[in-house]
């Protein structure tokens, strides 16, 4: 049998919301296995979704830039968010997005060698560190090349979304705004990932068995479930944020525009940020 943790059990608790106590039988019963347990007691409770994508641990800013048909997104990491508000690291991000769109690297170490105003921007990034005395990271960009339009969005700089897509412009504004506030994770069903649609399915079967009902009734009840996911999670399906009463996919109708792909960063997404306990430090410091 596993250790089962106090910190086991608190980063079930992140994740799904649920009680101390249920989340300590959970993992007992999985053997200590959290994405195990987690999917135990989405069974047990019927909770949707899991909450640790939402989880946001580091400081920084997304920069955006757009030249024609070329855009891209990139995230910048540093340590405090009062260092993410100074103008010379607002310009590295904006410099390592311009260096994506103009040099097309092959990944982060390719995008640190680009030179943007005749300078590097990894020498940017190392100037940048020398003057406001933080640690800075590049951690991620995306770049779409498109024969279309590119729209980018960014809500407060922490949530940045850019978009490929035909349409008029307002079209790309709205459908990168609505993406910001509703997260869908692909334009359409046939892209979900077939391991996340076989997932739900196992999770929404084992649901509707503990029903009761016939089989075929629970066959119909999971179908239902997995339609309803698959409307949650595409950006088609999701009805409109101006306008409820509409799906996306009729507003790309109505105005003849239609989107070819899309990609959201949040500032720290997935990133573990410690956490300091002043008030233990200051007591070990008094005991000096």
């Amino acid at each position: 049998m596993a250790e089962i943790t106090a910190k086991m059990v608190s980063d079930l608790r992140v994740a799904t919301g649920l009680g101390m106590m249920e989340c300590k039988k959970a993992l007992v019963e999985a053997d200590g296995d959290a994405a195990k347990a987690e999917e135990i007691l989405r069974i047990k409770s019927g909770n949707k979704a899991s909450k640790m994508a939402g989880r946001v641990a580091a400081e920084g800013i997304i920069g955006s830039f757009v030249a024609g048909g070329v855009g891209a997104l990139v995230e910048v990491n540093c340590e405090t968010d009062f260092v993410a508000k100074d103008p010379t690291f607002i310009a590295l991000a904006t410099a390592a997005a311009q260096a994506a769109v103009e040099a097309n690297p092959a990944d982060v170490e390719a995008l640190g060698a680009v030179v943007v105003n005749g300078v590097s921007v990894e020498e940017t990034r190392k100037a940048a560190i020398a003057k406001l005395g933080e640690n800075m990271t590049i951690r991620r960009f995306v770049r779409y090349e498109t024969d279309g339009a590119i729209a980018t969005y960014l809500h407060g700089a922490k949530i940045g979304v850019i978009v490929d897509y035909k349409g008029e412009e307002q079209v790309g504004k709205d459908v990168a705004m609505h993406i910001a506030a509703s997260k869908p994770i692909c334009v359409s069903k046939d892209q979900v990932p077939a391991e996340t649609l076989e997932q739900e399915r196992k999770i929404y079967t084992a649901q509707a068995a503990e029903s009761g009902k016939p089989a075929d009734i629970v066959a119909k009840m999971v179908e239902g479930r997995v339609n309803k996911f698959l409307a949650e999670v595409t950006l088609v399906g999701q009805p409109f944020v101006k306008n409820p009463d509409q799906t996306v996919e009729k507003l790309l109708a109505e105005k003849g525009a239609s989107v070819k792909a899309f990609a959201m960063f949040v500032v720290g997404e997935g990133i573990e940020k410690k956490v300091v306990d002043y008030a233990a430090e200051v007591a070990a410091a008094a005991k000096l």
